[in-house]
């Protein structure tokens, strides 16, 4: 066993929830609350149709997809909910030093194995600050990106522990899960870019589902390559570098589940900033039409590094594009779930304006990154008059967090049409007080559409 895995398989199998912080608690708590309302959201998507479909199976412990209620093997039920948690790309996003995540897509590989084991609230709790853990550590170490890889390489990882974990597996099936889920299932970056594809969203929950597969295999005592780090063909060999991780929280190290940030809206975490700055433009305008030309100065190009974001063909592209997102606040005013359906993102008009926009990534933006998430929005209408304005921490980010009735109102938001008010008043009760749930079964039933 190498290093990194025999450490994060001390760490995981040693998580107790009696030891951690209030405020970690309450935090991956909002953040459970957010996602779930995130995964009713996506409930009528395509990819969740398809997603729902492939989850037709019957096993002796099934686990429940949510929405239709129907009963599954857990990982398929991990495939299908994190289909939905990911597809209105509306869950929250971690910043590392390397690039971000939603970590939240990590929750899918821990409902269904705590279901089927008859989980607490607390054990989920402990699972998902786990999953947060582990899925930040690693993009503080290295750029997946610049070789080519995705997030999900790490992030299977992540959903592989907490798996694990949530199905109360011990330090060596823990180290097995590692290794089962990350040798068979290293993904490219191409899922990011380009003519973004359902794949985008789909390629977290793929990972959950792989991760939760290896999780079932390591309970019946599969093997799986050792070392997975360290080996010739091991991740250290493919990466052509190595790396150290830092020690975890607890002891008085703080938890990083607390750098989560909520989205406020429905796009592509780099533009959350500029679509606050758009916001404000838009109340000194008189009419877009007035607009001559629009600056966007950011900290990232991953929502406008190629010519599809300025042309987005599918709703996937339209949410990953800068100057989709920031056409629409300037033209609609705050970005609605709505408008990434295919009249509103191939509307001429805004194709028009998007054309007006440019976007540049600055050297202060960069070295403001990951501590703040700084967009600068200028506008300059057709008279010359200049309006500017720069965003560090949009509402929902860890440092400048959304209130308890602003999380509530995007559940409400995301639920109304799916469930009832009893029911969603219900459900908010129980996540509200998730560490007294003594089987997280009772919260499956009550996300029945």
């Amino acid at each position: 066993m190498d290093r990194i895995t025999e450490y994060l398989s001390n760490y995981a199998e040693s998580l107790e929830f009696d030891s951690l912080p209030r405020d970690v608690v309450d935090k991956s708590k909002r953040l459970i609350i957010d996602t779930l309302g995130c995964a009713l959201g996506g409930y009528s998507s395509e990819p969740s149709k398809i997603a729902r479909g492939m989850a037709e199976a019957t096993c002796p412990n099934p686990a429940t997809v949510i929405g239709s209620g129907q009963k599954t093997t857990p990982d398929l039920a991990a495939f299908a909910n994190g289909t939905m948690i990911r597809y209105l790309d509306y869950n929250d996003i971690v910043m590392s030093r390397f690039g971000g995540g939603h970590h939240s897509d990590d929750i899918a590989a821990i409902l269904s194995p705590a279901e089927v084991v008859h989980g607490s609230g607390r054990e989920v709790i402990t699972a998902v600050i786990l999953a947060y853990e582990v899925n930040t550590r690693f993009p503080d170490k290295l750029s997946l990106q610049s070789k080519g890889w995705d997030g999900t390489v790490f992030g299977v990882i992540a959903c592989g522990v907490a798996a694990a974990k949530a199905f109360g597996l011990g330090k060596d099936q823990i180290s097995q899960t590692i290794n089962l889920s990350v040798v068979p299932n290293s993904g490219l970056y191409q899922t990011r870019i380009g003519s973004v594809s359902h794949w985008k969203g789909v390629a977290m929950p793929n990972a959950a589902r792989n991760a939760v597969f290896a999780a079932m295999l390591a309970s019946r005592g599969m093997t799986g390559p050792d070392p997975i780090f360290e080996g010739p063909g091991g991740l250290f060999n493919a990466f052509g570098e190595t790396f150290e991780l830092d020690h975890f929280g607890g002891n008085g190290r703080p938890f990083r589940i607390l750098e989560a940030s909520m989205k406020h809206f429905p796009v592509g975490a780099v533009a959350q900033t500029a679509v606050e700055a758009a916001l404000a433009i838009r109340q000194e305008l008189d009419s877009v039409d007035d607009i001559a030309e629009v600056s966007v100065e950011t900290f990232s190009s991953v929502m406008s590094g190629d010519a599809d974001k300025w042309d987005p063909q599918t709703r996937e592209a339209a949410d990953h594009s800068m100057p989709y997102s920031v056409a629409t606040a300037l033209r609609y005013g705050p970005p609605q779930v709505y408008h990434f359906f295919p009249e509103y993102f191939r509307d001429p008009t805004t194709l028009e304006l998007m054309q007006k926009i440019k976007v540049e990534v600055t050297e202060e933006a960069q070295q403001a990154y990951p501590d703040a998430m700084l967009d600068t929005v200028e506008v300059v209408t057709k008279s010359g008059e200049r309006l500017k304005e720069r965003v560090p921490h949009h509402r929902g980010h860890y440092m400048n967090p959304m209130t308890d009735e602003e999380l509530e109102a995007k559940f409400y938001s995301l639920t109304q049409g799916l469930l009832s008010e009893s029911q969603i008043s219900r459900l908010l009760e129980r996540l509200w007080n998730l560490e007294q749930v003594e089987d997280i079964g009772e919260v499956m039933e009550l996300l029945k559409v």
